[in-house]
């Protein structure tokens, strides 16, 4: 008995083991499989290059960030969506699209500011511009999608506006968003109506100040900029102290021009990169976001926005009879400009000192358009149509060409 006792004692010690053996056996297996699930956070993506980064010339100084959010306040985000690829199945896809939302004094704040507008070429749209004219206050974001998300975005903007504000009484909230378009048809089953108003959310719920993605996000994604791949870019200019040390900041959403007409830095670049034409007419458009902190009224910040054309005629552009070409420009300066509840004391910076801010509306605007175009990469869309980004290297060369290449650091292109 007591044998058969001990016997049964070591099996039940040995069954007892056992659990302790599995978990010392799979523990590798588990281990390695958690290394493997666990996301990448370390690993960081490479930030993309940007036009001076390549060598490429441009006047003016630009803010720390060359970005409009060197403008203190201004706030961007992004919602990029992309999905499938092959045939177009209208509704179904591919999906190259997405939203980018602007806010000028950055999503918490419900203050308004002054800002004009100005359209160079209207076959586009821009809501709520009706009352910036009228009224010279913009209220709330600025909202950039593809042409035939507008309304699903637009009326996104007052659902967000009402669920962040919900002190309000009902009967104040009212809204006309500013919401703009490009058309992304080249690239993105645009009759798909893939842009949902959780997409216009999550623009602006993702409005940061700081350094701003560029190419191809947000609305910009499914771009097309002077037959290479367009999308969002960015670029400021500093005004210098005795100027007044203000600062003007640009973001485009770019999607216009022919490749024959493009220039960068003065050089032909389209025709030193010759294409079997897409089109031979003008059927594009651009979106331009103008911001500054300079004390500017509303028709100030219009003539601000007609300035935008003058930097895309650096770049070749004619404003096509099919390109929607609109700008907007609001001004940070001046807080409670939109109080109804007193009366405000103003500040403005007299016409004769503005020039240096058209001049830096001016520079800005060009930088951004290139800053787009090199951020951009090569996509392909609907049907496997591709559309090639702009060719680094081939681009120093044909500065180098023309003597127009700046040297920079091997590291940093």
């Amino acid at each position: 008995m007591k044998s058969r006792s001990l016997i049964l004692q070591r099996r039940l010690s040995t069954l007892a083991l056992l659990p302790v053996a599995l978990i010392l056996l799979c523990a590798p297996v588990f281990i390695a499989a958690q290394a493997q699930a666990q996301p990448q956070a370390q690993a960081r993506p490479k930030p993309k290059s940007r036009a001076r980064d390549l060598g490429v010339p441009f006047d003016g100084a630009p803010g720390p960030l060359n970005a409009i959010t060197d403008v203190a306040g201004v706030e961007v985000g992004h919602r990029t969506i992309i999905q499938g690829s092959g045939k177009l199945v209208v509704g179904v896809g591919p999906v190259r699209t997405g939203v980018t939302a602007v806010f000028p004094r950055g999503k918490a704040s419900r203050d308004s500011v002054f800002a004009g507008w100005f359209t160079e070429n209207g076959n586009g749209e821009m809501t709520g511009t009706t009352w910036v004219e009228e009224s010279g206050l913009l209220d709330g974001p600025v909202l950039i999608t593809n042409t035939h998300s507008v309304g699903v975005v637009r009326d996104a903007v007052i659902q967000w506006q009402v669920q962040h504000q919900p002190d309000l009484p009902p009967d104040d909230r009212w809204s006309l968003p500013v919401v703009a378009e490009t058309w992304d048809g080249r690239l993105n089953d645009i009759n798909g109506f893939h842009v949902k108003p959780e997409d216009a959310f999550a623009a602006m719920d993702d409005a940061h100040s700081g350094p701003v993605a560029e190419g191809n996000v947000g609305g910009g994604t499914g771009m097309v900029c002077n037959e290479f791949k367009g999308g969002i870019g960015t670029s400021s200019r500093r005004i210098s102290a005795k100027l007044g040390g203000y600062t003007v900041g640009v973001l485009v959403q770019c999607n216009f021009g022919l490749r024959p007409n493009l220039r960068i830095a003065g050089v032909p670049v389209g025709k030193e990169m010759p294409v079997t034409p897409v089109s031979e007419r003008d059927a594009g458009s651009i979106i331009v976001v103008v911001a500054t902190d300079a004390p500017l009224l509303p028709h100030q910040l219009k003539r601000l926005a007609r300035r935008v054309t003058l930097g895309l005629g650096r770049l070749g552009s004619i404003s096509g009879n099919g390109s929607g070409d609109i700008f907007i420009a609001f001004s940070t300066a001046n807080p409670d400009a939109g109080d109804p509840s007193k009366v405000v004391n103003l500040t403005m910076l007299p016409n004769d000192k503005i020039e240096p801010l058209f001049a830096g509306t001016v520079q800005a605007t060009e930088e951004a358009v290139v800053n787009a175009m090199i951020a951009a990469e090569t996509m392909t869309g609907i049907n496997d149509r591709t559309v090639e980004a702009l060719p680094h290297d081939r681009l120093r060369e044909v500065l180098k060409k023309y003597n127009r290449l700046v040297e920079v650091p091997q590291e940093a292109h």
